[in-house]
């Protein structure tokens, strides 16, 4: 595996608490640095994923609802209203 050198600024505190911190943990500030910058990749690949999972849900949706199959308000009302009542019952019966 190649390697590289990362380089940047910080304030001498912040240097100072990270590499107490990191010693703290039997670690050093560059095994830690790699470990968040793996975490971040990895997050950062995780929310490609579920936003790609989530536009191409959306366009299934649009594709659904272009294509004519809608369910009315009325409908859903309907279907909603019997589960309510539907659930009444149970809750009754079971008192």
């Amino acid at each position: 595996m190649n390697e590289s050198t990362f380089t940047f600024r910080v304030d001498d505190a912040l240097k100072s608490q990270f590499a107490q911190a990191a010693k703290s943990q039997d670690r050093s500030g560059a095994q830690l640095l790699r470990d968040f910058m793996r975490e971040f990749v990895q997050q950062q690949e995780e929310a490609a994923e579920h936003d790609a999972w989530f536009r191409r849900q959306v366009q299934i949706g649009l594709n659904s609802a272009n294509a004519g199959n809608l369910v009315s308000a009325a409908e859903v009302e309907a279907k909603f209203a019997a589960r309510r009542a539907s659930t009444r019952r149970r809750i009754k019966t079971s008192e």
